[in-house]
């Protein structure tokens, strides 16, 4: 978890590294210290229970491995490797990336199909190898301090190491209010990076840390192409998936599913039961506020499909218990509310199995999200709708609409659209997904944390300076990739499933179905105003139809209703005027502002409050 080259590594920060993550691995942990390096890891047993103790080396113990995630075709990679004259010591997954790497290089990476954050010692070349999986579904940090390189899976492994700056990166928290995370290669704390997904950290001791880039989706295949018959399309993806699926439920212990009663979630778990019939366990949130309450999807999902299906309700008061204990686990601030849901999901999944397979990145690869279909709509708008009543007599109407609590309500989508509009489309599309606009960042924050010279989506401009696709549709999803699903969705479901020890696989961002999904022209991901098109005709016959024809609502809960009531004390707490002054980040009046809007009914100002509030939440714990 470092290496220094000026002096040897020891063996007791490594283990202090170690503990701070034992959450991620609560079963076994192990020490390598060698020279300059020192490798630890915390291991959630999976596969090969009795003989996969990390970190792992190769025969003569000259190169050693630690890693988190799962490699789905170690099987076959061992067999390879075997017939090439490795010798293995053990039946785990670790160890075939040992032997790759002695066998391919630095080019093993192309073989592994996972969901991985890798460290690889190399004692002959004194080299050190830091890679992370195509898609960042597994998280890898690291700082350089001193001399010294220090890494590990969460940033509270970091900031175990002695003398690691706390101090806080103005320009990640800009990036932060605006996106409602921080994100990649930045974090929140300055001088700790991110490893970027795809990517491979090179590190010679003596010498310069060096990156580069081993994997990137190319959508610009979908582009130009003459379509196939639907019917030769469903075909082939039911194929792939099913093979995904297989592969990702590999597992010498139980394996459930997270099943929201959405497409995707649905999607895995029609492929499970068809793979184990009569197997399957799944696993839902409910709530009372029938506008967030998805429940009765699930159950019929479940109950379609035969699974052993199990509900777990959220309550008001389960949430207010939930928020501290929640920042224990997250060493960067994360705005998006459905982090509680999916903490209490994962909570209770765990008390059943110690992996599940979940739905995340089905909106990323087949174009799900509603602003894909706004970002049709505002076309139409624009050009069709006169200038004086886009610009004065439309504002003045929204304005007036009625404020409601519910769960994307009509007025919540109207001001969002409105909002978004006059702007360039990657601007656009993430002022609709994110929280603060610059302007409104104008007010709330202090003079010194500011930074004007800095456009908060510079970010998302470089990613799409690097998108190789021209379709607007390709690169909205590309950006997605690059930033909302591995700056927040996987970030999401990573640190709440492990920290109650749960290890969630995606099957929608294995790379062999990524690369299938890239190649397919655009039109089968957003069909008109049909999202998911080739996916929802792929499920027919697998899945309710009710299930099919629905909208996407997400995996939300009552905030903007819990914010005037239950949540109210602790928020109120959190953004006080003395608490605000002591920290020094926010104008209090300004802050004042945004809560009696929200708690009269003036104005719902939910997004702003809980971006706000998660922050404050997180700074209590890890930013002092």
């Amino acid at each position: 978890m470092h290496a220094d080259p000026a002096r040897p590594a020891d063996a007791s920060i490594a283990d202090a590294m170690c503990r701070a993550i034992t959450h991620r691995g609560p079963d076994d942990q192990g020490i390598h210290a060698q020279g300059p390096v020192a490798l630890g890891a915390r291991r959630l047993s999976i596969i090969d229970l009795e003989s996969g103790h990390q970190p792992l080396c190769n025969e003569d113990q000259t190169i050693w491995v630690a890693f988190n995630g799962e490699i789905y075709n170690y099987r076959e990679l061992t067999t390879l490797l075997q017939r090439r004259g490795h010798r293995f010591a053990s039946k785990s997954d670790t160890e075939v990336i040992v032997h790759a790497y002695e066998e391919f290089g630095d080019e093993f990476l192309e073989h592994l199909n996972g969901m991985f954050a890798i460290s690889i010692w190399d004692g002959p070349k004194r080299r050190l190898l830091l890679a992370r999986d195509r898609t960042g579904i597994k998280p890898l940090y690291y700082t350089r301090q001193n001399g010294t390189l220090i890494f590990g899976s969460e940033i509270k492994a970091i900031l175990a190491y002695p003398g690691v700056s706390r101090s806080i990166d103005l320009v990640a928290l800009n990036e932060y209010l605006s996106f409602e995370y921080v994100p990649t290669p930045r974090s929140i704390f300055q001088g700790i990076s991110k490893l970027p997904p795809g990517h491979l950290l090179t590190y010679t001791l003596g010498g310069e840390p060096h990156l580069r880039q081993y994997w990137d989706i190319n959508l610009a295949r979908s582009e130009g192409v003459q379509p196939r018959r639907l019917q030769d399309y469903t075909e082939e993806l039911s194929r792939i998936f099913r093979e995904v699926v297989q592969k990702e439920m590999i597992s010498d212990v139980p394996i459930g599913v997270l099943l929201s009663g959405g497409i995707d979630s649905s999607a895995v778990a029609a492929l499970m039961t068809e793979l184990s019939p009569g197997n399957v366990k799944s696993f839902s949130i409910t709530f009372d506020d029938p506008s967030f309450d998805e429940s009765q999807y699930a159950q019929q999902v479940a109950r379609h499909l035969g699974t052993d299906h199990h509900e777990l309700k959220l309550t008001p008061s389960t949430a207010v218990d939930l928020m501290p204990k929640i920042a224990n686990y997250m060493d960067e601030p994360l705005g998006d509310s459905s982090l509680v849901p999916t903490f209490l999901l994962s909570q209770f999944t765990r008390t059943f199995v110690k992996a599940a397979l979940g739905g995340d990145g089905g909106d990323e690869m087949f174009g799900g999200y509603p602003t894909l279909k706004a970002h049709r709509l505002v076309e139409y708008y624009e050009r069709l709708v006169p200038s004086p009543v886009r610009l004065r007599l439309i504002p003045w109407l929204v304005n007036r609409l009625p404020v409601s609590y519910d769960n994307i309500s009509l007025d919540f989508k109207i001001r969002r659209f409105i909002g978004g509009r006059g702007v360039p489309l990657v601007v656009r599309h993430h002022r609709w997904l994110g929280s603060f606009t610059p302007e409104q960042k104008r007010l709330l924050l202090v003079p010194g944390a500011h930074l004007q010279e800095k456009d908060t989506y510079d970010v998302a401009y470089r990613h799409l300076q690097n998108c190789q696709a021209r379709e607007p549709l390709n690169q909205v999803l590309y950006c997605d990739m690059k930033l909302y699903l591995e700056g927040d969705i996987l970030p999401k479901v990573d640190r709440a499933s492990m920290a109650n020890s749960l290890e969630v696989r995606v099957p929608f961002l294995n790379h062999s179905l990524v690369e299938y999904v890239a190649s397919l022209p655009h039109q089968f991901k957003l069909h008109g105003l049909t999202s998911k098109f080739l996916l929802r005709q792929c499920l027919k016959g697998r899945v309710p139809d009710e299930v099919l024809k629905r909208g996407k609502k997400g995996f939300n809960m009552p905030v903007a209703k819990w914010l005037t009531g239950p949540l109210r004390p602790l928020t109120e707490d959190m953004l006080s005027e003395s608490r605000l002054k002591r920290d020094g980040f926010f104008n209090p009046a300004a802050v004042r502002h945004l809560l009696d809007d929200h708690m009269s009914g003036r104005q719902d100002q939910r997004k702003l409050l809980w971006t706000l509030l998660a922050f404050q939440l997180w700074h209590e714990r890890w930013g002092k």
